[in-house]
């Protein structure tokens, strides 16, 4: 029962990330938190303060805008006070050259208490940088700055 309520509430912050609230996930954020998207690119780093993943999710919406997240497995282990989450998904959305990004992610999570305290997020990162060049040649300089980390 426990795992389903969890695994409910994963597939909902998706779909409310996919309305363009990415604010549901900031605000499922622990105290403290630790976030590590792999790779050295714009997106990449690692991100444990509020500012810094705010900032994160505004550069993302800003390079990728309109990327949708289609949630394809959630796997959940464990209880309130350490709960493990896997989910497998599919990130996908127009490129501003026309090109299509489709890519899989992977996401491992750790929530204690309800709170999300640590995600490690996996992508083809072949895929992502081409899709952060693609998105550069087009104008947006952006895509291949510094990762935003604290």
């Amino acid at each position: 029962m426990y795992g389903t309520i969890v695994r409910r509430k994963v597939e909902q912050v998706f779909s409310e990330i996919n309305r363009g609230n990415w604010h549901a996930m900031v605000d499922g954020l622990g105290d403290p938190f630790h976030y590590r998207f792999h790779g050295d690119h714009a997106l990449g780093g690692v991100r444990t303060s509020r500012a810094t993943i705010e900032a994160w999710w505004e550069r993302v919406t800003r390079l990728l805008p309109g990327a949708k997240f289609e949630v394809r497995e959630v796997l959940v282990t464990g209880w309130p006070w350490r709960t493990r989450v896997a989910a497998r998904l599919r990130v996908s959305g127009d490129l501003p050259t026309g090109e299509v990004y489709d890519n899989t992610m992977f996401q491992f999570m750790t929530i204690r208490w309800g709170r999300v305290t640590e995600i490690e997020t996996l992508e083809n990162l072949q895929i992502l940088e081409r899709a952060l060049a693609s998105v550069a040649a087009a104008g947006q300089t952006e895509a291949i700055a510094a990762p935003i980390v604290d």
